[in-house]
Order: C-alpha cells, then sequence, then structure tokens
C-alpha cells in the first residue's frame, strides 16, 4: 500500500475501495490486486486473469479430493512417482543406524522435510558433518520432518544459472474432458542467493518456450517493489535466451507422468535437470497462479475452461 501510494497517489482509503470492488468482482485475494497490477488494467483485462478463487475451483475440479493425495503427501508422491525420482526418499520409521551411517558417510548434504509442506516450508538442507547418528532422529522429531532426502546435483548449465538451490522447472499441465493431454506454460524457477528456488521465498521466475525450452522473457519477483532482471543478480548469466539442456527428455517424462494417474487432471510439476537427466521432484495439485501468469505477463484463465 505504501508503494502504491508514492508510485499512483492513492490513499489507503481509496485503495481499499479497489480492493474490494476487485476481490468480489474478479474472485481475487487482496494480495492479487498489486501483483496483477489491477490498478492499470481494464476491466476486458481483469477478466483474463485467474485469482486464488477460480484457481480454488478449478483445482477441486481437477483434483479432487479423494484423489490428490498421492500429490499432497512427498511420501505418496514417491510411492507412486518413483521410476521419475532421481533421489533417494526415507521415512522417519524406517530409519534405522545402518541407513542414518550409510547416508551420512556418503552424502555431503542432507535434505529434511514434512511430509506435506509447500511452497518452500518445512525444508532444511543441512550437511552431513554437522550430524551424527546419536542425534540424527532426535533432529528429525524436534523439527517436525518425517522425512529425509538424498541431495540433488544439479546439471552444470543450471548450475552455472544459480547454484545456491536446486533450480526447478515448473510444467503445468492439464488433461481435459476428452482425455487429451495439454501443456498450460513453462517456467523456469530460479534462486537468488537462497536454499530453495519458490516464488514466495523472494526468488524469481522466467518463461520459458514449450517447444525449443529456451527462456523467453525477464525473471520477475512477485515483490510489485522489485524490478524484472534479464540477468541473474548473482551471477550475471541473461536470462532470455538462456537453453535448458534435454528440452525433449523433459517433456517427454512429464507427459508421461502427467498420464499414469490421471484422476487428477491438472497438475504443477516441479522438474530438475541432473547431469544424468530429468527427474521429478514433486506434483503440485494446487499450483501456483503466480508463477504460471507473473511471468508472462498476461492472464491466462482462459486455458482452464473447457471448449
Amino acid at each position: 500500500m505504501g508503494y502504491t501510494k508514492k508510485e499512483y497517489g492513492l490513499s489507503e482509503a481509496k485503495q481499499w475501495s479497489l480492493i474490494i470492488k476487485d476481490s468480489l468482482k474478479y474472485n481475487i485475494s487482496i494480495l492479487e490486486f498489486y501483483q496483477f497490477d489491477f490498478i492499470n488494467k481494464t476491466h476486458e483485462e481483469k477478466l483474463n486473469w485467474a485469482g486464488t478463487g477460480s484457481m480454488y475451483e478449478f483445482q477441486l475440479k481437477a483434483n479432487p479430493l479423494s484423489e490428490r493425495q498421492i500429490l499432497d503427501d512427498k511420501r505418496l508422491f514417491y510411492k507412486y512417482y518413483k521410476k521419475f525420482i532421481p533421489n533417494t526418499l526415507y521415512q522417519i520409521e524406517d530409519l534405522n543406524d545402518f541407513i542414518i551411517e550409510d547416508l551420512l558417510n556418503h552424502h555431503q548434504k542432507l535434505v529434511f522435510k514434512e511430509a506435506s509442506g509447500k511452497c518452500g516450508a518445512g525444508v532444511a538442507i543441512k550437511n552431513t558433518e554437522k550430524l551424527s547418528k546419536n542425534n540424527f532422529i532426535a533432529y528429525m522429531k524436534e523439527n517436525q520432518f518425517d522425512i529425509v532426502e538424498t541431495y540433488i546435483n544439479q546439471h552444470v548449465a543450471i548450475n552455472q544459472l544459480s547454484p545456491s538451490a536446486v533450480n526447478t522447472i515448473r510444467i503445468f499441465t492439464k488433461i481435459d474432458k476428452n482425455n487429451n493431454y495439454h501443456v498450460l506454460g513453462c517456467r523456469m524457477r530460479i534462486s537468488v542467493d537462497c536454499e530453495v528456488d519458490n516464488l514466495a521465498a523472494g526468488n524469481l521466475a522466467a518463461p520459458i518456450d514449450e517447444t525449443t525450452g529456451i527462456i523467453n522473457g525477464p525473471g520477475i519477483y512477485s515483490d510489485i517493489t522489485k524490478s524484472p532482471e534479464t540477468n541473474h543478480p548473482i551471477t550475471g548469466t541473461k536470462l532470455p535466451g538462456f537453453q535448458i539442456p534435454n528440452w525433449d527428455k523433459i517433456m517427454e517424462m512429464v507427459k508421461e507422468a502427467s498420464l499414469l494417474h490421471p484422476q487428477n487432471k491438472s497438475i504443477g510439476w516441479d522438474v530438475v535437470l541432473t547431469p544424468e537427466g530429468p527427474g521429478l521432484i514433486e506434483g503440485n495439485h494446487d499450483w501456483c497462479k503466480l508463477v504460471w501468469q507473473l511471468p508472462v505477463n498476461k492472464g491466462l484463465k482462459y486455458l482452464l475452461e473447457e471448449k
């Protein structure tokens, strides 16, 4: 509100008036009023943006509550999509001294997670030198971690783009009422001096050309006070024109995964690219409308509608 008051001369009272009107009329949240830049959009443009309300309604229908658990629980996701997952997952109840010793002796880093954590929350990346066999389980229980995973080494090209985290490619897919498969968009999630790559944690997201796998626009933040980046702010790597390796294999894998359990019809896939090839990190039934729309600066609600 302070930024908008300074930029546009709109009082807080006036902003609240606009927010209430637009949230009711276009089914968006308070933050989305700012993130979607509704201050500068016409009525016709606003109609195109999918906000929290619209996404909830669509995803509830596309991914029924009775079916989405295999995506919501990381333990079940590992079970049902194991063939696509490049690392190993252990549940806390499965750990024993032998497994813990093996993890500590053969891995420099481990990733601890809550089974249902979202947006990078409930995640800790620890150097194994800071852990011991004696305090391993206690550390997990104290921090409410249900699972531990082996750390993934990303492809050298992605590491040169941003080495602070494992950077994932978000691919949005949809299976329509006639069981036809569609790609709704592809985005590169880029960490900025952060251990996770989520937009909600202050990182970047950039659009990817679905056919070529080339980043075709600047990286954007969800923070409206920050300008888009054409170069990575830490590594300096140019974003537009950046070629993601193994793109054909990535798209083939995502299509296969999407059709494996088609009872969930619209998924936001997090894809990692390792030196050995692509793999899946997770599939999101409640995938983010910000990562989907903000990088292309365009409302994409029409892509959700059945023809």
